[in-house]
């Protein structure tokens, strides 16, 4: 029987994407494009995530690239330009989910230092019933280990939660701790797939 459903944050609950500052800062998206998968890419980013503090991020990445420093500088200092709006119609999917007696999560792969920033400009985050956030424990998705720090903590069974996220290798991951875990795509697939799952 599923109880809880958990849900990833950037790309499932809240609109984040480097493109939404670096496109406008270039004037085109390949140039941004270009710059977001040479110089600040994904993997870069996940240090952050990790733990790693901003600032050390940024110097160590203007070290490697010392002609790109303004736009390095960027992804810290206007990091909040990053964000967009909250994804549409989640919160009263949410809410209804609340209202028919699932218990809601978040695990994210989020720095410490800017979930702060975001934290109580999106009224869908406090309706997370509790949230394991990458920042705070020092280890990201797909890492088995942060899935085991939620379900530990709020003494969740594996085979009573849903996880929505957008990126498959952490759904891969959810999946072969025991979750069933779906890679999200839109709130309607997502109410689809979990209507099959819980009526399975």
């Amino acid at each position: 029987m599923i109880k809880n459903i958990i849900f990833d944050f950037g790309g499932v609950l809240v609109d984040w994407n480097p493109h939404h500052l670096y496109d406008s800062y270039f004037g085109d998206v390949d140039s941004a494009e270009w710059f977001l998968k040479n110089i600040c890419t994904m993997d870069w980013n996940i240090q952050m995530d990790a733990g790693k503090p901003f600032q050390q991020g940024v110097e160590e990445k203007i070290a490697e690239y010392p002609k790109w420093e303004q736009e390095i500088k960027l992804y810290s200092d206007r990091w909040i330009d990053m964000m967009g709006d909250t994804i549409p119609h989640m919160y009263d999917w949410i809410l209804q989910l609340k209202e028919e007696g699932y218990a809601v999560y978040g695990l994210t792969n989020w720095s410490i230092e800017t979930f702060p920033l975001v934290k109580d400009k999106y009224a869908i985050f406090k309706l997370m019933d509790g949230i394991v956030m990458s920042g705070e424990e020092k280890v990201t998705k797909p890492d088995p280990k942060i899935y085991n720090i939620l379900l530990d903590r709020y003494q969740l069974l594996p085979d009573e939660c849903v996880f929505f996220d957008d990126n498959i290798n952490n759904v891969i991951a959810a999946r072969n701790i025991g979750i069933h875990a779906i890679q999200f795509q839109s709130m309607e697939q997502a109410k689809e797939s979990l209507s099959l799952i819980t009526h399975s």
